[in-house]
């Protein structure tokens, strides 16, 4: 008994699949390091001093001192500029291991009893992580960021009731106001801490429950977290190394009036932009208040509803099978607590194909982010392929309602077409490509039995 104790809260690395989880928690790991290392050198303050760094070409111009401590730690500190490109970078893959992660447990079915907190966990970190790359991205006061404030303030004045006090809140009396950077620094360090709190919180459960698995998984790998840690570390530092990001000397300081010409969002928040660029300019006067829908329905509704489903799904989906399965083997009405409980099958995983319709609401939604994210360049691909703006951005108004229901009906095609494959060989056997003769003089390809594995099933 203790041995299987030992073997099921040990971190088990049975299938590619799994090193998402781990590539955040170490993304995360080097955030926090080189975060801390930033602090030391980074001033949120907004009082305007005279440049007077190693760079010619600002040198005596009026900044900030955010700006002028992030060109300070950039140019003047041994390793500084490293150490500020691995954390962008970390930040950027912690988000993308997220996305993963919460996608391989949709497709899979991970999010089921008892591992329910877990998702939302997930779900929970990938909100927090984009709020924590957003006020980052603002730090430096740079002329990129400052572009993300005006977006910024659009969105919060666009909120019903509450939008003005709270721009005034974020901002003070005038944009962008001299509050504005401290707020979003303290906001900065707050979030990553509730993300550490969710991160032990999910270690925890996962102690707690085991890790789930797929019935013909490889075997385990209890050492391979050692291993993670130090390919997750080591190739932040190649991209940091490697890989220039965010040069904010050649941005320059944040202007109200200025931005910088083909600025973007980080990736994770390209979908917002394409979202914005793609909506009507639709408006609503209610009671002599005017309601911008152009800002309030792609910024605040469309995530809001994302992450709503998000969070909801596990919860509708035991719903929905509950009123499916109200009898049992017996045809007896099952009890309500009967109906919805899930028994434990050791944690074993679905293979997407086995679920049809959850894998192709998968895609929809790949399909749906996917077409947003490309929105957000209407411009180039207008210009790229000598379109007007406007035509580029219809088609995509029209595509991303098009698109996700084309990709739900085409995944789930596929994934039943797979199961009718291999009931087909369970049935007839595997061919060979061996063609023999039979004793009557005919021929034939023979047939070897398809191998038997083990049902895959979800945790139920």
């Amino acid at each position: 008994m203790r041995s299987f104790v030992v073997k099921r809260r040990s971190f088990q690395f049975s299938h590619w699949s799994f090193m998402f989880a781990e590539i955040a928690v170490w993304s995360f790991a080097v955030l926090v390091v080189t975060g801390g290392v930033l602090m030391v050198f980074y001033d949120p303050g907004m009082s305007r001093v005279a440049y007077d760094g190693p760079y010619g070409p600002l040198r005596g111009l009026l900044v900030s001192g955010a700006f002028d401590s992030t060109m300070h730690l950039s140019l003047e500190v041994r390793g500084g500029l490293l150490i500020r490109q691995v954390h962008h970078w970390a930040a950027l893959v912690f988000v993308a291991a997220v996305v993963l992660q919460l996608l391989r447990m949709f497709l899979t079915g991970a999010f089921r009893r008892p591992r329910t907190r877990q998702w939302l966990i997930w779900v929970a970190l990938l909100a927090l992580g984009m709020a924590a790359g957003e006020t980052g991205n603002a730090l430096p006061d740079d002329l990129l960021s400052g572009g993300s404030l005006w977006l910024i303030v659009s969105v919060v004045q666009s909120v019903p009731l509450v939008g003005t006090w709270a721009a005034s809140l974020l901002f003070g009396s005038g944009f962008p106001g001299e509050r504005v950077i401290p707020v979003l620094y303290g906001a900065h360090l707050l979030v990553p801490a509730v993300m550490a709190a969710l991160l032990v919180a999910r270690e925890l459960l996962v102690r707690r429950n085991g890790h789930s698995r797929f019935a013909a998984a490889a075997p385990a790998r209890r050492g391979a977290r050692p291993m993670m840690a130090l390919a997750t570390a080591g190739m932040l530092v190649v991209l940091g190394f490697g890989f220039q990001i965010a040069p904010i000397w050649l941005y320059g300081p944040a202007r109200p009036t200025q931005i910088s010409a083909g600025s973007v969002p980080d990736w994770y928040m390209g979908f917002l932009d394409g979202a914005l660029r793609i909506m009507p300019a639709w408006e609503l006067t209610l009671g002599g208040y005017t309601l911008s829908l152009a800002v309030l329905v792609p910024t605040l509704v469309v995530p809001g509803v994302f992450f709503t489903a998000l969070a909801a799904y596990p919860a509708a989906e035991r719903f929905l099978r509950a009123r499916r399965h109200r009898r049992d083997a017996l045809g007896r009405p099952r009890a309500r607590t009967r109906a919805t409980r899930e028994p434990d099958a050791g944690g074993l995983l679905d293979r997407p194909r086995e679920t049809p319709v959850r894998t192709g609401i998968a895609a929809a939604g790949v399909a749906f982010y996917g077409l947003l994210w490309a929105a957000a360049a209407n411009d180039q691909l207008a210009h790229q392929f000598h379109l007007t703006v406007n035509a580029v951005t219809v088609f995509f108004r029209f595509a991303v309602l098009i698109g996700p229901a084309v990709a739900f009906v085409v995944t789930r095609w596929i994934c039943l077409a797979l199961r009718q494959a291999e009931r087909e060989e369970a049935e007839h056997g595997v061919e060979t490509g061996i063609i023999v003769r039979s004793p009557d003089g005919g021929f034939h390809e023979r047939l070897e039995p398809a191998r038997r594995e083990p049902a895959i099933t979800s945790g139920r």
